[in-house]
Order: structure tokens, then sequence, then C-alpha cells
């Protein structure tokens, strides 16, 4: 299995339930009454709760333009370095690109996202 982009599901209501990071759990209680949860981030798919959900994830080997749009990094400072009051987080392809070259010389994120951003910055210079 190729690796975890994004870990979500959509619930019979429609609430998206969005897990980001390892130990990322989040839940909802439908309308109906059921529980629905998600954890794992981009480590593991865990389900917990009914199954009549939609699977929404995405893996490492969908075309780069759905990969961007999807692969979320968690933004924790505006752009004066203030400190937010809660992560935001943003798909790769909404990062400014001196955001994208600061988390690369400052050596953040593990190998594989780092090698995401740079698939980014060069898709940028491509178009």
């Amino acid at each position: 299995m190729s690796q975890i982009i994004l870990n979500r599901i959509q619930t019979p209501d429609g609430t998206i339930l969005t897990s980001y990071h390892v130990h990322d759990y989040k839940s909802h209680i439908d309308r109906s009454g059921k529980m629905y949860s998600v954890d794992g981030g981009t480590s593991y798919l865990k389900r917990s709760g009914h199954s009549d959900y939609t699977e929404l994830s995405l893996y490492g080997d969908q075309p780069f333009e759905v990969i961007r749009k999807n692969l979320h990094w968690g933004v924790n400072m505006d752009k004066d370095k203030n400190l937010l009051p809660k992560t935001l987080w943003k798909p790769i392809c909404g990062l400014n690109t001196d955001h994208i070259k600061a988390i690369l010389d400052n050596g953040y994120g593990v190998d594989w996202i780092r090698e995401y951003f740079k698939q980014e910055l060069k898709y940028r210079n491509e178009q």
C-alpha cells in the first residue's frame, strides 16, 4: 500500500472528518445518533463506530495534481510570525512559495513530505 496522503471520511449527514497526524482522533455523532471517528493521520487509518460512511482517503499513487490539493501542512504562525490560536491545516498548493522554501531550508517535515514540497516548487516553476 502506498503512503497515506489524506485520512478522511464523510458521515451520512455530510460531515467530513479528517485526521491530519498520528493520534489526531476526530469524532462526530451523526444526526441519526450514530458515532463516527477517524484517527492516524498519514501514518495509519483507524475507524470507529458505524461503517456506513463514505471513505475519502487518498494515497500517494494519485497524480501530483490531486496530491498537492489534498496533502496538508499545519500552519501555526501568520505571515508576521505571530502564533495562531490554533493550527490551520492547508493543502500544500495553498502555501506560498517562501513558506515552502523555509520549510525545506529549515529541515522541517519527514522525508516523504519534503519530496512533495520539492515537487510543488517544481510544479509552480513549470506553470
